[in-house]
């Protein structure tokens, strides 16, 4: 139990820093700067997933979790925050790296999933903004967000505002980190990867199901099967696909659109198993 509460506080620790220079940008937009420069910031979203999708690739699921909270204040789009998603290497790369697969092979998976993340979260965006349902970006949400915590923003100003949220998302992380890091502790990580099958179809589906949960021991548990060659490469891609780390389960705290985390949660999973399909139906290999 000792070990279980040491790992929960170091991996919601190395979020910190992430959680409170994000909820100071939040701040700072919404209490210093004018409407020009929250139309600059919306004119920028049309790159965000590029971005989002080159800064996502770093093995760190604190940027999914800074890129949540952008989105729950609606500073970066859905696009963005579907290619950060997608790109989200988490704890892949450092295991590849310790085990010193290729490098050119390691270039290959990370530029697959950088592709994917940039090609998807354009055409989210493109598609949105078509129906005109992502055409307006809600300059109150931010201040919502600060009425729900209770923070008063304005009297406190944005350092102390800043502060309160990351305290706020901090203690929710590691609530939910500790539950996670008990039910992988008693079940077993063998008992976890047994579900995930090498099958072309039934592998990328209960891999990307494992890719869901919002915690670094599902890339852990992916990496490791395809290095052990238990499982293929459609389904480590599947799985790390809709890998987010921990951004799923702040997304749900950060937004209170449940049904829109949900539909986020529902594409995420939609386009990390049909990749992973496609990839095993045409025989992909690296």
């Amino acid at each position: 139990m000792l070990e279980i509460v040491q790992d929960t506080l170091i991996d919601a620790i190395k979020l910190l820093p992430f959680l409170f220079i994000t909820y100071l940008i939040m701040e700072y937009i919404e209490h210093k700067m004018g409407k020009k420069s929250k139309k600059a910031i919306k004119k920028a979203g049309k790159l965000g997933p590029v971005i989002g999708s080159i800064l996502g690739i770093f093995p760190q699921c604190g940027f999914s979790v800074s890129a949540t909270n952008l989105y729950a204040g609606r500073v970066i789009t859905l696009g963005t925050l579907i290619a950060v998603y997608l790109s989200t290497s988490d704890e892949m790369l450092p295991i590849f790296i310790s085990e010193s697969i290729s490098a050119i092979v390691i270039l290959k998976i990370l530029g697959i999933k950088l592709l994917i993340g940039i090609f998807i979260g354009l055409l989210i965006d493109v598609i949105l903004n078509i129906i005109n349902k992502n055409k307006e970006i809600q300059e109150n949400q931010i201040e919502f967000m600060c009425e729900e915590e209770h923070c008063h923003c304005n009297q406190n100003g944005i350092f102390k505002s800043a502060l309160i949220h990351t305290l706020s998302i901090f203690l929710y992380i590691i609530i939910i980190t500790f539950i996670i890091n008990i039910v992988v502790h008693f079940v077993g990580e063998d008992r976890i990867a047994s579900f995930v099958l090498n099958r072309k179809i039934l592998g990328p589906i209960i891999a990307g199901a494992v890719g869901l949960i919002p915690n670094c021991a599902s890339s852990v548990i992916i990496t490791n099967l395809y290095l052990g060659n238990v499982i293929s490469l459609g389904s480590m891609m599947s799985g790390l696909l809709t890998g987010a780390g921990v951004g799923l389960a702040v997304l749900f705290k950060s937004n209170n659109k449940i049904k829109e985390n949900m539909l986020i949660i529902i594409l995420l999973y939609g386009i990390g198993v049909i990749s992973g399909i496609l990839m095993e139906l045409i025989g992909f290999a690296i």
